[in-house]
């Protein structure tokens, strides 16, 4: 296991941000991004064709990654890829040295790209966790015996905005009991709302990250509310984005305040900057942990 699953559990505020691959074989980009947030982050997030827009697939950008050093999250969702493959993917990743994986379902193609592409899902994210954990017992899905046998790090996703709570926590239980050792939410605006599904999700003892998508702009921040279920961002940050004479510094001050108000709510943050990576920096500066990783 990587110093990323040691982390988790220790009293040490964990900071993960997504990197997108990219769109083509021109990684410098991404290189960059990663360089520019070296030592400020725990771990990369690396998505799996984010929103079914097609990239490069994660599995190899997790393993150039760490021929630099630098510790990543494999995201591995089920849209694309039946059991078998999934199962294969699994078994490369952690021949390639990936030990950290999050399990998705996935965006379905027909919002993406390439919209005519066939879904699959033969599993969802419960499911793929339940096959990881029989791959680390050494067994695949159909009950055959394995060769050797790999050891994950395994993360879900939860989100605190879902219209039926009651549900979501039935599936958080799901997915802890199916080997989830830690999860990432959906964006978080409402550090109110979001202590109240902490007091009740801390009864999984597993480790939470609160997710803060970066607000570039009060236009943003709308398309959010009308086409992300599960956000919400308050009529007060869109104000003040709409009202501020530098919507980036206006930003960075929302994000700053959002993660000083959930610190001590959970083991960490999960950042989505959605091409403003040029921003954590300062944003965790303004929380005072510009100087960890």
């Amino acid at each position: 296991m990587g110093k990323f699953a040691n982390i988790l559990n220790t009293k040490k505020f964990v900071v993960t941000c997504e990197v997108n691959p990219p769109k083509g074989i021109d990684l410098d980009s991404l290189y960059e991004k990663v360089e520019m947030l070296r030592g400020l982050i725990d771990a990369f997030n690396i998505t799996d064709s984010a929103g079914s827009r097609m990239t490069m697939a994660p599995i190899g950008i997790a393993h150039l990654l760490l021929d630099m050093g630098v510790e990543s999250i494999l995201q591995i969702t089920c849209r694309d890829r039946n059991r078998l493959a999934l199962q294969s993917e699994l078994l490369a990743a952690y021949a390639l040295g990936t030990t950290n994986i999050i399990c998705m379902s996935g965006d379905p193609p027909s919002g993406g790209d390439n919209p005519n592409a066939k879904a699959v899902f033969d599993l969802d994210a419960v499911s793929l966790l339940r096959t990881t954990t029989s791959l680390q017992a050494g067994i695949d899905s159909a009950g055959n015996d394995l060769t050797g046998a790999p050891s994950f790090c395994m993360g879900a996703v939860v989100n605190p905005g879902a219209r039926d709570l009651d549900k979501e926590f039935r599936r958080m239980e799901e997915k802890v009991q199916a080997g989830a050792s830690f999860f990432q939410t959906q964006a978080v605006y409402e550090p109110n709302l979001f202590e109240d599904f902490m007091n009740v999700a801390e009864k999984f003892n597993v480790p939470i990250l609160a997710g803060l998508i970066v607000l570039k702009s009060a236009k943003m921040a709308r398309n959010l509310n009308a086409n992300l279920p599960g956000v919400f961002v308050p009529s007060n940050i869109i104000d003040e984005l709409d009202n501020a004479e530098s919507s980036a510094d206006a930003s960075v001050e929302i994000m700053t305040q959002i993660i000083r108000d959930v610190r001590q709510m959970c083991a960490g943050i999960h950042i989505m900057a959605i091409g403003w990576e040029a921003k954590i920096p300062q944003i965790l500066r303004g929380v005072g942990l510009a100087s960890q990783g």
